[in-house]
Order: C-alpha cells, then sequence, then structure tokens
C-alpha cells in the first residue's frame, strides 16, 4: 500500500483571491485534477512556486490553468508562457486549445531564445540595436572565435591554446552565469588559467566584432533582452503593461540572466508562476543555476509553495528507489511521489563480473522483454557518458538489436544544410561576415587570404549586392565572383518567398555541392527536406531566426533503410533522456568514478547534481528498472580492477532494490 502525503499549505499569499462559481465554467476542472493540481490551475493572482515530481502531470497543470485563465476572462495575449523548446510550448497551446477553445492558441508562448527575437527586434530601436540583425548559432560563433584567435597569432605560444569551442564554452558561461571568466577557467580549466587575460581579450573582440557587424548570438538574445526590461522606458513599459500573468516551465533549468528576465518581466504585474522539479536540475555545465529554483520564494512576496506527488507514470516500487536516492539530497524541497497504479516489481541491482557480461546481461534480458510483449520503442539504455554503451553497441550489433543512439550530429549542423543557409544569411544581412567567409570559401580558387580582401572591399562599401555586378564589379574578379554577386543580388533585391529564393540557391550550389561531398547523394535528402521546411514561411527573417533558434533536430545523413525501422531500443544519456519514459529502462556502469564522475567527487555540488542525475535516470522507468555496474574493469595504468558500486546504490536495503548477481551458462 503506497503511503499517502499529505500536503501542508505554507506561505500563504495572504491576497484576496477572487471566488469564482465554478458551475460557470465549460471544463469541470476540480474533477478532472487531483487536489494538487487543482490548486495549481485555480490560482490566479500573486506568485506561485510549483514543485512538479516527476511523472506528476506538470503539463497537465500548465494546460489547465491556461485554459481556466482564459475562461475567467482574461486576454490570451496577455498570458506569457515560457519553455525550454517551442516543442514544449505548442504541444501545451495545442492540447490546451483541444481543451477549451482556440483563444488558448492565441496566448504568448515559446522558449526565452523565441521570445526575445520577437521582442528584440520589435523595440530595437528603444535599446539602439538595429532590428535586422543576424542569429548566429553556436558554430558561427565558434568559427568568430577562431578567425580572432587566428589574428592574434596565438599559434606561436609555447605552450597549447584553447580550441575555439574551449573558448566558446568559457565566455558563454560567463555570460549566463554572470562569473568572471578569470573565476571559470580557474575553477573548471585550471591549466589553462595563464592564457584567462588573452581570453578576455578575445571575448571583448568577439563582442566588438558582433556589434560592428550586426551579429547576435544566443546569449546576446538573453542579454539584450534583460536590458530592454531594466531599461524601464516607454517601449519596455508598454510590453510589461501587455503582461497580465507568466507561466515558467522547467524552471529548474533557468540560468542567472534567465531569472532575471523572469523578475523583470513581473515588475507590473506580480502574478508569476513558475513550474519545475529541483529533484531534476542537471544542466549546470549549460549554466543552469540550481539555486534559482531553490531561492525562488526570496525573490517574489508572499510566494506559494504547492507539491504535486502523486505519480502517473511508475510503480510504487520504482517510486520508493527514488524517494530513497532523492531523499539523501542535502538542499531540496521535501517531497514523497506516491501512485495510485498497483502491480511492480523491485528494481534490480545487477552486479556483472565484467562489462562485457553487463552488455550480455541487457541483450538478453531485453530478448525476453521482447517475447514478453514489450516492444523495442518501449526500452531504453541510459548512461553517464556516450562512451559508456561502446561494448553494449557491439553485443547489440551481434544480437541483431537496432538501436539508435542519441546525441549525435544535429541536421542544422551539417555541413550542406549550413552552406545553404550562408547564402540565405548573407540575403538577409550583408553584413553577415561569417558567412561571407563560408561562402567564398566553398568557391574553388578562393582562399582566406583571398576570403579576406573580397570582405575587405564589402565592409567598405566598394562592392555590394544591393547593384548588380555589372555596376560594381571590375574586371579583376573572375566569373566565380561575378556568378556569386549575381546569385546573391537576386536574392536580395527581388520580391520572392523564403522556398524561391532557396531553389535559386540551390540550383546555384548544386555544382558546388556534388565536387566537395562524396556522399552527396545521401546529403541532398536533406536539402530536399530544408526546402520542404521553407515552405512553412512567408518571410526570409522567420526562417532564418526558426532554423537559430529552434531547428530540425536529426539528419538522415548515416542513417541506412534498415536504421529506419519502426522499432528500435533506445540508447541514451541520461541528460538527453530528459522529460522522457519507457515501460522498461537500464542503467548502466553504476561505479565509483564513472557514475558519479571522478570529477563531480571534487565538489559538494556537482556531487549532488549527479545524484539528482540518478534521480532522473530512474524516474523514466515505468514498470522495470534495471541498475547494473561491472564489478572489474579495466584502466590503461593499472589493468584490470576492481570497481565499487556507484554511492547512490550502495547499501540499499532489500525492500527498495533486489540485487542480482550474474553467472555464465556453461
Amino acid at each position: 500500500m503506497a503511503k499517502i502525503y499529505k500536503l501542508k499549505k505554507i506561505n500563504k499569499t495572504g491576497l484576496s483571491v477572487p471566488q469564482f462559481d465554478e458551475a460557470r465554467f465549460s471544463i469541470n476542472y476540480e474533477n478532472e485534477l487531483n487536489s494538487a493540481q487543482y490548486e495549481a490551475v485555480s490560482a490566479v493572482e500573486g506568485a506561485y512556486l510549483v514543485i512538479a515530481g516527476a511523472g506528476t502531470g506538470k503539463t497537465r497543470t500548465l494546460v489547465y490553468r491556461v485554459a481556466r485563465l482564459v475562461e475567467i476572462g482574461f486576454d490570451p495575449k496577455s498570458i506569457l508562457l515560457l519553455t525550454f523548446t517551442r516543442k514544449a510550448a505548442r504541444e501545451m497551446m495545442s492540447r490546451a486549445a483541444a481543451l477549451l477553445d482556440n483563444r488558448c492558441s492565441m496566448i504568448n508562448g515559446g522558449t526565452f531564445h523565441s521570445f526575445a527575437n520577437i521582442t528584440l527586434r520589435k523595440y530595437a530601436k528603444s535599446i539602439n540595436l538595429d532590428p535586422g540583425f543576424t542569429i548566429l548559432d553556436q558554430g558561427d560563433s565558434e568559427d568568430v572565435i577562431n578567425l580572432i584567435r587566428a589574428q592574434l597569432n596565438l599559434a606561436k605560444l609555447k605552450k597549447r591554446f584553447p580550441k575555439k569551442s574551449t573558448i566558446f564554452k568559457i565566455l558563454s558561461l560567463s555570460v549566463n552565469t554572470e562569473r568572471d571568466i578569470e573565476e571559470i577557467v580557474e575553477q573548471d580549466y585550471p591549466h589553462f588559467f595563464e592564457y584567462a587575460d588573452k581570453i578576455e581579450d578575445i571575448g571583448k573582440i568577439y563582442h566588438a566584432y558582433k556589434t560592428q557587424n550586426n551579429l547576435l548570438d544566443y546569449d546576446d538574445l538573453l542579454v539584450y533582452l534583460k536590458e530592454f526590461l531594466e531599461s524601464k522606458n516607454s517601449a519596455s513599459r508598454s510590453l510589461l503593461s501587455s503582461i497580465n500573468f507568466v507561466m515558467v516551465d522547467e524552471y529548474q533549468d533557468t540560468n542567472k540572466i534567465q531569472a532575471d528576465i523572469v523578475k523583470g518581466l513581473t515588475q507590473l504585474n506580480n502574478n508569476i508562476m513558475v513550474v519545475g522539479d529541483d529533484s531534476q536540475s542537471i544542466y549546470s555545465f549549460r549554466g543552469a543555476n540550481f539555486k534559482n529554483i531553490m531561492e525562488f520564494p526570496k525573490l517574489f512576496k508572499n510566494v506559494k509553495l504547492i507539491k504535486l506527488e502523486e505519480n502517473y507514470r511508475s510503480s510504487q516500487e520504482i517510486l520508493n528507489f527514488t524517494n530513497y536516492i532523492i531523499e539523501s539530497a542535502i538542499e531540496k524541497y521535501p517531497k514523497f511521489l506516491f501512485t495510485q497504479k498497483v502491480g511492480g516489481e523491485l528494481p534490480a541491482i545487477i552486479s556483472a563480473s565484467t562489462e562485457n557480461m553487463q552488455s550480455r546481461f541487457i541483450v538478453d534480458r531485453i530478448l525476453e522483454l521482447r517475447e514478453e510483449g514489450v516492444q523495442l520503442n518501449d526500452i531504453a539504455v541510459l548512461f553517464r557518458s556516450s562512451y559508456f554503451s561502446f561494448n553494449l553497441e557491439i553485443e547489440l550489433n551481434k544480437a541483431n538489436i537496432p538501436y539508435l543512439k542519441f546525441g549525435g550530429m544535429k541536421f542544422i549542423e551539417t555541413a550542406h544544410v549550413k552552406d545553404i543557409l550562408a547564402f540565405l544569411r548573407i540575403a538577409a544581412n550583408p553584413k553577415d561576415i561569417v558567412s561571407w567567409f563560408r561562402v567564398l570559401l566553398l568557391h574553388e580558387g578562393i582562399g582566406p587570404k583571398r576570403a579576406q580582401q573580397i570582405i575587405d572591399e564589402i565592409q567598405s562599401s566598394k562592392i555590394n549586392i544591393s547593384i548588380k555586378p555589372d555596376a560594381v564589379l571590375s574586371k579583376k574578379y573572375k566569373d566565380v565572383i561575378y556568378n556569386l554577386f549575381n546569385l546573391l543580388n537576386k536574392i536580395y533585391t527581388l520580391k520572392m518567398s523564403p522556398t524561391e529564393k532557396t531553389e535559386l540557391v540551390l540550383d546555384y550550389y548544386k555544382p558546388v555541392f556534388k565536387s566537395k561531398y562524396d556522399d552527396f547523394n545521401k546529403r541532398k535528402k536533406d536539402l530536399e527536406i530544408f526546402l520542404n521546411i521553407t515552405q512553412n514561411y512567408r518571410s526570409l527573417d522567420s526562417l532564418l531566426a526558426d532554423m537559430a533558434l529552434d531547428p530540425p533536430q536529426d539528419s538522415v545523413v548515416g542513417l541506412d533503410e534498415e536504421d529506419k525501422e519502426r522499432e528500435y531500443l533506445t540508447l541514451s544519456t541520461i541528460h538527453s533522456a530528459k522529460g522522457l519514459e519507457w515501460h522498461s529502462v537500464f542503467i548502466i556502469h553504476a561505479i565509483e568514478g564513472f557514475f558519479p564522475s571522478g570529477l563531480a567527487a571534487q565538489s559538494l555540488d556537482s556531487l549532488e547534481e549527479e545524484r539528482r542525475l540518478m534521480y532522473v535516470a530512474s524516474t523514466r522507468a515505468k514498470q522495470n528498472l534495471y541498475i547494473s555496474y561491472p564489478m572489474k574493469i579495466f584502466d590503461r595504468q593499472n589493468g584490470i580492477t576492481f570497481s565499487k558500486p556507484s554511492r547512490f546504490i550502495e547499501g540499499v536495503n532489500e525492500d527498495i532494490a533486489e540485487e542480482w548477481l550474474l553467472e555464465d551458462e556453461y
């Protein structure tokens, strides 16, 4: 029998909340929700922190609250719902519309970055910003940093200087956490500490470069939005007066700037509801700040805390195990997940003599589950780091079990798609030097030096794409440059749809594409997909903004026909699995030094995040949970050594989980 935990009502707002006659609503909210969900949904004015445990109907709660606010009579456009993916926002809005009516699809819903993009383009001039800015994705930002790195001639240094991706991470973390670059380098990259001042110099040049060329990266979108909200000018007051209610999903994943933005959005109307789970805060490497959700009650007056603890996903046996894991967390909102579901088995902790035996056990158990009627699509193997699954992948291939591993190349990161986007981005912003470099270097006979000479002439306005090439190009330019400028002039000056512009680019790009990529036959499918995507857009700016902020995730390159079987096993890092669920879940390599990682042991905060990672992984399981570890591992220096089970599973009471010891059949 599941323990029933009664919610204590604390932190009362003291506000006089208007009473509504439930009979007037078309939806019976009280009947369709549990008591805690209904408390959150029926909240109107004031500040609310909803701690939603894993699988407790967080999305359902937000959807019903949107519907209820609209039913009460509030203008849908005055409701702002901020999420971490556009997909999540669209899902909530469509579900709310299906629940009530189409008014719910008119609310302001989107990611922090997409909201920032729309807001900044509308109010750009009030903070001295050109509304025609281009958004750099991470790859573009790294390319700019690499250019600056090369110009500073850092290759001559006696010791290794950090790569462009590392420099970008340091600069981005500094912005998102509002910490000094020197502090970040000292803590996370101490071997580069002597270069902290040079990394700071690169950061300054990078900022100036973006300003000069009307470029904004992801971090800039948040920085400028925060600046706009804090400006308190007439434009920002106009925006704030139009927002009655702010709701934030997955608040535990916010960084320092996003928390400041949430505070800034509620300056006029203190009607804020954030929903999240402190126990699922696992993205500190992206700059997410665990303290945001813990300190939310201090940011706003009279915050009311509501806990969602009834779980609709997992068996009570699995919930008992997850409750056990998080119970030892040092800083948390205490909660006890329970379910009305009956029938379940204890989670199993499996000790295997070697990593290969661990892999063979998983293969055997997957085949057994398959025979029991569990589809491969409903089974996942989760791991702390991507390389943990290499041995398992070999065994899965031997057993002919199809699988997909998540965390691979994204559609928008493929070189050929980025090539096409570069042409279109120049048409949208002729100052986009990053895209100019990419496009020029595609052409045979143009190297970095020649490309820079052409760009110098573009920047000095000696040549430009707004005038036909006959009028601006001298005889020194070969046909290749003439043809390029002829194309860019057309897509810049002629009134055409994004699809028509893309078709012109594709026609021009085709011979370059075939000569550059040996596997162009596979890659051309991505270009066809991209062309189809453009048909959903009326303006080039909106297409490019979405490609930067909310791109399609998967590339078809590298996927053979047999990989596209409808049924496949999921292999995934825990970070990529957050928000998903499966009938049966395997968590592998649960040993000290691996999970938690060796680096995490150096910091209490990091160790606590590792505990939350185990909690997230375990709460993905609905019916079966298997946690395994090899007792012997290979170490380069010491050869075969004995491992120690993860502190998160060591000594677990037999009422919470049962232990399995694997034996080979002879």
